[in-house]
């Protein structure tokens, strides 16, 4: 008894210290009790009431370890005396529920030492007849919550006695009081390797400069989306897909001025001077200027073969003039942000471009796509009507002379 004691007393302490690892609802519970005790037969004890109190310490919703003491005056069976009883022992409980729900039900598993000594039939402690017992047990029961602070157990336990392997059974019941609080730690900080507040579990651009601002996955505004971020982006609004380089403008290969998507000459004489074109000593003339009846809802671009013989027109057109080329000019209604519209303008006349040199099969020599935004329009935006309109594609067959 005198060993098992100070072990009891320093579980207790040492789970009131415990460290907390996470943010998490902590309980500890004053438990007293009043039982019934069925001890072995060999015993010579009669059953009796038993009386306790425990300390337990619930440190997660749905586990908790608690130090108990009890002590019992049971009567002699067979001879007249009686024989003080006491307990002290350490338990691990499982509850089923955690603390918010008011049933929860537990098993539970302990150890202890109990210490049984005789009595004469006056009640005075016989000499040498105190017996020490390390006694392990197992047990179930529920505990029902009246409030946060205040809950009823009740507790049947079966008693293994080692020493001369006896068995005793318990009934209990107690109200217990609950004392509790939230045990808050700080989480470890997610791995940033560049600093920029995105970690790097969800950091889509790992590597940017010091100081940057960056959106919510990690990488520096492009409102262009041509790969180039805004802080660098000397051309900000290029078309979409468009191939661009270091400084975010499209290529121009020739350097003469023109993009090449735009660049009919792509092959100018260095230092020449050129037209809007791209081309040297070259006057382009419009012949010939058709509204292509291609119809695109708002905010798209997006064309299939119904167009094909309306976009068919422009093949023919070419055909029967050697020497010409088209510009599919692609325009918009003022709906939105007018750099927004450019390039949907832009994407419009490549999407039918496309449908030229595809399907139609027309030398992609031939063929410009330009986009002019809102920049032209044939109807008033004010209505919906003028703005279908204006959402529109012309053809226009040049000659270059």
């Amino acid at each position: 008894m005198s060993i098992m004691r100070p072990i009891a007393m320093a579980a207790i302490a040492s789970t009131l210290a415990a460290p907390a690892l996470a943010d998490r609802n902590e309980t500890v519970y004053v438990n007293p009790f009043a039982a019934f005790q069925l001890f072995d037969d060999d015993r010579d004890l009669s059953e009796s009431g038993t009386f306790g109190v425990g300390l337990e310490y619930r440190f997660k919703p749905n586990w908790a370890i608690e130090a108990m003491f009890s002590r019992a005056d049971a009567d002699r069976k067979y001879v007249s005396g009686s024989s003080d009883f006491e307990e002290i022992r350490v338990d691990g409980t499982y509850y089923f529920a955690p603390q918010d729900k008011a049933w929860n039900p537990y098993v539970s598993l302990g150890l202890g030492n109990a210490d049984f000594g005789v009595n004469d039939a006056s009640g005075v402690r016989t000499a040498g007849t105190n017996h020490d017992e390390t006694r392990v047990n197992v047990g179930t029961g529920v505990r029902y919550n009246i409030s946060d602070s205040l809950s009823l157990r009740g507790d049947l336990r079966e008693f293994h006695g080692i020493d001369e392997s006896t068995f005793d059974t318990q009934v209990a019941l107690g109200i217990s009081f609950a004392f509790n609080r939230t045990v808050a730690s700080a989480a470890p900080a997610p791995a940033d390797m560049d600093g920029d507040g995105v970690p790097d579990s969800r950091d889509q651009c790992p590597g940017t400069p010091t100081g940057a601002t960056v959106d919510s996955t990690g990488c520096e505004p492009d409102a262009d989306r041509d790969g180039v971020p805004d802080l660098r982006d000397a051309c900000p609004d290029t078309p979409s897909g468009a191939v661009v380089d270091m400084r975010g403008c499209e290529l121009d290969s020739d350097n003469d001025g023109v993009v090449d998507t735009q660049d009919l000459c792509p092959n100018t004489t260095a230092g020449a001077e050129v037209d809007d074109t791209g081309c040297e000593g070259i006057v382009v003339k419009t012949i010939e200027t058709f509204t292509i009846e291609v119809q695109f809802p708002t905010n798209s671009s997006v064309i299939g073969h119904t167009y094909d013989a309306e976009i068919s027109r422009v093949a023919d057109a070419l055909n029967d003039n050697p020497g010409t080329v088209v510009e599919i000019a692609g325009h918009a209604d003022s709906m939105g942000k007018a750099s927004y519209n450019q390039r949907l303008s832009q994407r419009r006349a490549e999407a039918v471009a496309a449908r030229l040199t595809g399907p139609l099969g027309v030398d992609p020599a031939k063929v410009r796509a330009r986009g002019y935004g809102e920049s032209e329009p044939v109807a008033s935006n004010a209505t919906a009507a003028g703005r279908a309109e204006n959402r529109r594609v012309e053809a226009r067959i040049q000659i270059l002379r």
